[in-house]
């Protein structure tokens, strides 16, 4: 169903500092560029977070009938730090005190991203690609930025001149508010200043010393790309010269999501995108999340209670609504207190629904759930507004709990789409994992896999090897595996 024909998007955009309406590039249709993990080390707890918005609003867009590409990607190049040692190098750093090859160190936390986010119940994303992956593009564009006249080769390595571009009347700084003179102590860069023309350009290519382990061919020499210049390549490549969302962390404004900008517009001519989304940060017991300080915790020591803030272990879902309840532009606190009123709250929507299926209809209703639903919308459509969502949903609650007491009555239409409406809104929006629903899938699929195993017995009996091996063998490739023993077969999901 194409339910955004009927419904109008605000979206906050960093660009303007507003909100505006959103009107796709093409109708019916949304390109989605998120920043993904740099993957050296577990994904932290305020990652989830930034992840899980943009979750919330790819199945938001989904729901409206729009069809998304949604591209996040995988950082797995290494980019130096600030002070431009290669000893500094993430990558190289990690794979020294891990003793594993850099790929090595990339494999083991892109499989911990994925079995963190599976976690959460997120949505994989439409494209996943690499920086690795994506050497050629990124060579590519950076010859054409030279072609151009917007950057320079020094010493085997290629900047942007970020005060050509502002010479061309474009303007650095836009995306984050600040002026060029602002820039040249607070620009975080890929190494030291000695190279470079003026202190604020930034580095498209890196020549790699002969310490650096992850480097690749160029016609500068052997190096590795810098770190803005990976996203301009894979979002470019993948939804276009412009695309209609670029979303991130609020500490990705600048520089790279600034850098991103100035290289799309020195590349065509015009801004890569058209709405700039960024989520706010994750703090705990009012201060924020640090190794240095010991206030940390990651996000499968909150889920199985091995830490020393919280009084016990914490569902997903548990989690995830406590993240859902505060706007993705605002700071989230997280507390002992505020995960177990999480509980608490998600525990009332889930026994209001059970209530709901044994609601007695009425011939009239005095409660207009029209109003009702159109208010769940409106938040959403308001910048995904989820605190606002959530509390139209306890509304419903509310509703369902006055019929159920006889003070209120619902025909079966309003009560059919009140608990419809709250249903979808909690599950197939917010990401709440339906466990009672995953629960009767299993025992569906265990009654199933046992019907197989009884047809195959018989067929064994019947000295029908063939069938019973044939069961055997496309039950196997479901990943279903069969143990024959002195008690009978058993089953692996």
């Amino acid at each position: 169903m194409q339910l955004y024909k009927n419904h109008t998007l605000e979206l906050y955009n960093s660009l303007s500092g507003k909100k505006e309406t959103f009107t796709p590039i093409h109708e019916g249709t949304i390109g989605m560029y998120v920043c993904g993990p740099t993957v050296y080390s577990n994904v932290h707890l305020g990652n989830v977070r930034t992840f899980m918005s943009f979750d919330m609003i790819f199945r938001y867009l989904q729901h409206l009938g729009y069809k998304v590409r949604y591209v996040r990607n995988i950082t797995d190049a290494g980019h130096l730090t600030d002070d431009g040692n290669v000893e500094n190098d993430r990558f190289v750093k990690q794979s020294r005190l891990e003793k594993l090859e850099p790929m090595e160190v990339v494999q083991k936390y892109t499989v911990d991203f994925h079995k963190v986010l599976d976690t959460f119940n997120f949505l994989p994303p439409t494209i996943e690609p690499t920086a690795t992956g994506h050497i050629l593009e990124q060579i590519e564009l950076t010859q054409k930025l030279i072609d151009k006249g917007f950057a320079y080769e020094s010493n085997g390595s290629v900047y942007f001149d970020v005060l050509e571009y502002n010479k061309r009347g474009m303007n650095y700084g836009e995306l984050s508010n600040r002026n060029i003179e602002e820039l040249f102590a607070q620009t975080r860069d890929l190494d030291g200043q000695n190279e470079k023309k003026n202190p604020q350009d930034f580095a498209l290519w890196k020549n790699a010393s002969p310490a650096h382990i992850m480097r690749w061919n160029s016609p500068w020499g052997e190096g590795f790309p810098g770190w803005h210049l990976e996203c301009t390549a894979m979002s470019t490549k993948y939804l276009g010269e412009t695309f209609d969302i670029h979303g991130g962390g609020m500490d990705l404004k600048f520089p790279h999501h600034e850098c991103e900008v100035a290289q799309g517009k020195a590349c065509n001519g015009h801004s890569p995108v058209n709405y700039w989304l960024h989520a706010n940060m994750l703090t705990m017991n009012g201060q924020r999340m640090s190794k240095s300080t010991g206030n940390y915790i990651l996000p499968m020591e909150l889920i199985n209670g091995d830490n020393t803030f919280f009084e016990k272990a914490f569902h997903p879902n548990v989690v995830r609504f406590c993240f859902m309840q505060a706007h993705y532009r605002s700071v989230l606190d997280i507390s002992n207190e505020a995960m177990v009123a999480s509980e608490k709250g998600l525990q009332r929507l889930m026994e209001a629904l059970e209530v709901a299926k044994i609601l007695t209809p009425s011939t009239t209703s005095s409660l207009d759930i029209s109003a009702w639903k159109k208010s769940c919308y409106d938040a959403m459509n308001d910048d995904f507004n989820t605190p606002i969502l959530i509390a139209n949903l306890f509304e419903g609650i509310r509703f369902i709990n006055l019929v159920n007491d006889k003070k209120e009555t619902l025909t079966a239409e309003d009560i059919a789409t009140l608990t419809e409406t709250i249903s979808t809104f909690i599950f197939e929006i917010l990401g709440i994992k339906d466990e009672k629903a995953t629960s009767n899938n299993s025992e569906k699929l265990e009654g199933v896999v046992k019907m197989l195993i009884g047809m195959r017995n018989e067929a064994r009996a019947n000295k029908n090897f063939a069938l019973s091996d044939q069961i055997r063998d496309e039950l196997l490739a479901l990943n279903i595996q069969l143990k024959d023993g002195k008690d009978g077969t058993s089953f692996i999901l």
